[in-house]
């Protein structure tokens, strides 16, 4: 039958498989109950009869009413304990509870309301109190439906969002895995020297690079990148970089080029640097940049020259163990057109050691909030300085997460270090 109430504004109506509410009425006398029956029924209500608390509750427990108009005084269960058993049942929506009675003092009102009564209605019922009451049941009821909505849609949408966040963090693990191929040799051995890698991202990948590579019999380069950022776009650009700088395709790297008699030559770290800034600029023209400390190093010689864009000062670790700083600072790369990159040349030693390292380091903060710094990552590396390289960047990074007070690292951390052993004898 369908209901003659007016719409209520506001308020999310249920589907018309619903519109007929259950109600179920309370009394032990039969002529109320008819009477309110016939009301109700005329009203648009789905009624249900009980002549006691007892057999009402029985019907709760089989039956789901969205509203109850039960009389208070009746023999054996009486309207109040119904009403405290009604809300003690399980049951998923609200019940809207009515109690009937003739009792008008405060404390009785106050009473039912604290057992669970939503409303009073004094008898005998009039119907036009009685359809205003509903009413008031009916926007209750309303307000309940509407939330049941939309909670229903939240956590529709929320499993939805765990299938896409279980999909990205599949993909993540496997970016992550590919990232690491970037830096597959830890340990990488040029006979006159060594160079060793440490990356660890924050997130599943990151935005920091380390490399090497040979550009002939006599010189290789060594690097390390850190793009601005540290999530998927800045991991795409450390993939993009690695290409651009990989000994594995000459051809393709950014850093080599064709020499006078045909063979392979290196432009030097500056223009490097440069010819990076250009292509960030002018090719790529993306929001991101970059900083990189980039050396290129004659092993048969021990003569190098580096260049330091916007990275972390590079660290020459002498064999006497005295620590240096190399480097003039410079920009970025990716900021200006046409910036400019110092060029600053060292000689190593037998037993000296170059270190590159990310601010992902440098700039790690403790709880405190206080960074390390340059020279707390010097009195670091003088502390561990008797390990071998790999060694000391596990060491580095355990003081580090000492000193950060555990937990993930803010941002991506990596460093090379590169020992000179001095020339291959067995090269001359």
């Amino acid at each position: 039958m369908t209901s003659s109430f007016l719409p209520l504004s506001g308020i999310v109506r249920r589907p018309s498989a619903f519109e007929a509410r259950p109600v179920l009425v309370v009394d032990d006398s039969k002529a109320q109950r008819k009477i309110l029956q016939m009301q109700l029924t005329r009203w648009g209500y789905d009624v249900t009869e009980a002549a006691s608390g007892d057999e009402a509750l029985a019907l709760c427990m089989t039956q789901d009413f969205h509203i109850v108009l039960s009389d208070w005084m009746m023999p054996g269960m009486n309207g109040l304990d119904f009403c405290k058993a009604f809300r003690a049942l399980p049951r998923e929506g609200y019940g809207y509870f009515i109690l009937l009675t003739s009792k008008s003092e405060k404390t009785e009102i106050a009473d039912g309301l604290e057992n669970g009564a939503d409303d009073f209605l004094t008898k005998p019922v009039s119907a036009d109190e009685l359809r205003a009451r509903l009413r008031a049941g009916e926007r209750i009821l309303g307000m309940q439906d509407e939330l049941v909505e939309n909670n229903r849609l939240i956590g529709s949408t929320l499993a939805e969002l765990q299938k896409l966040y279980d999909s990205l963090d599949r993909d993540l693990i496997e970016a992550r895995k590919l990232q690491q191929t970037l830096v597959r040799d830890r340990l990488r051995d040029f006979g006159a020297g060594r160079a060793a890698l440490m990356l660890r991202p924050s997130g599943h990948v990151g935005g920091d690079l380390v490399g090497s590579f040979v550009v002939d019999a006599a010189r290789i380069v060594v690097y390390s990148v850190d793009v601005s950022g540290h999530g998927v776009a800045s991991a795409m650009m450390t993939a993009r970089l690695a290409g651009l700088l990989s000994g594995a395709s000459p051809d393709q790297n950014i850093a080599l080029r064709i020499a006078a008699d045909g063979g392979r030559d290196a432009w030097p770290p500056a223009i490097v640097a440069a010819r990076l800034n250009r292509m960030m600029l002018e090719e790529l023209q993306v929001d991101q940049y970059f900083t990189l400390g980039y050396a290129e190093i004659n092993l048969a010689t021990g003569r190098a020259s580096l260049v330091q864009a916007g990275h972390p000062h590079p660290l020459l670790l002498r064999a006497d163990g005295r620590i240096e700083k190399l480097g003039d600072g410079g920009l970025p790369i990716g900021l200006i057109e046409g910036a400019e990159y110092p060029q600053t040349s060292f000689e190593l030693q037998p037993g000296d050691r170059l270190f590159l390292v990310s601010d992902g380091v440098t700039e790690c903060p403790n709880p405190a909030g206080e960074e390390l710094g340059s020279d707390g990552l010097i009195k670091m590396l003088q502390h561990n300085s008797m390990l071998h390289s790999q060694d000391l960047l596990e060491a580095l990074l355990w003081d580090l997460n000492t000193f950060a007070g555990g937990g993930v690292f803010p941002d991506d951390v990596s460093g090379l270090i590169f020992d000179y052993l001095g020339p291959d004898p067995d090269s001359s």
